[in-house]
């Protein structure tokens, strides 16, 4: 035969005797340039939408949170997961457009909430990972191993490796300590007590540096809460 597999697909309909019926040839080769795949846009998806050029506000949604994204399955988080990172290029670039123009870019909050809801995706997804793995191996973490206390009481994972000797006779193993004295136990209880301390420190900066905002753009801080 000396069809080709493109003429079989433009004509089917195929004879005996080696003829190809010609009726329907021009229907099926007009049908032959429908197609079902997604649209392809250029350059214009790097840019806001038309309708938003030259407004100081856009409408947006609120971020995706985590109790939302846990009712999604897999495919559908890898899906919005691109449709939102197709939004952050999007806002990036007119983040770039905005300064180069030296104008205020329209509600830069819409960065933010992309942004917020790309990580809560990612915590979704590591969260699925990790149960996955306790059932499978009955380890949290990627790489077997346990959580340990060195010598001045602070907690780590440590991480299962292989050793060409046994841990018994390995000098540089038994140097290293996995627990530490009754007597650290005071500096721990410090410890705890300075980090809760500048915890509530730097909660209480930033409080202060909304106040601070909202006295100095109060209409803003009246659309945000209307929202």
């Amino acid at each position: 035969c000396s069809c080709t597999h493109r003429d079989l697909l433009l004509n089917p309909k195929r004879n005996d005797t080696n003829s190809y019926s010609t009726e329907g040839t021009e229907q099926d080769s007009k049908d032959s340039f429908l197609h079902t795949t997604l649209s392809r846009n250029g350059l214009e998806e790097f840019f806001d939408d038309p309708k938003n050029w030259g407004e100081k506000t856009v409408k947006s949604g609120d971020a995706w949170n985590i109790k939302q994204l846990r009712g999604k399955s897999s495919e559908d988080l890898h899906k919005l997961w691109y449709v939102l990172l197709k939004e952050k290029n999007m806002l990036l670039t007119l983040e770039q457009e905005s300064k180069r123009q030296q104008k205020p870019m329209p509600s830069p909050e819409r960065l933010e909430k992309v942004q917020k809801s790309m990580k809560n995706i990612d915590l979704v997804v590591k969260e699925r990972e990790t149960a996955l793995r306790l059932l499978q191996t009955g380890h949290e973490k990627p790489v077997p191993g346990e959580w340990r206390n060195d010598f001045l009481g602070r907690t780590y994972w440590y991480t299962y490796k292989e050793w060409p000797i046994p841990w018994y006779l390995n000098k540089k193993y038994k140097k290293r300590k996995f627990f530490y004295l009754p007597h650290v136990n005071h500096f721990i209880r410090l410890r705890q007590e300075k980090y809760l301390r500048a915890r509530v420190r730097r909660q209480n900066l930033e409080k202060r540096r909304q106040k601070v905002l909202q006295m100095k753009f109060p209409h803003l801080a009246v659309n945000s809460q209307s929202q």
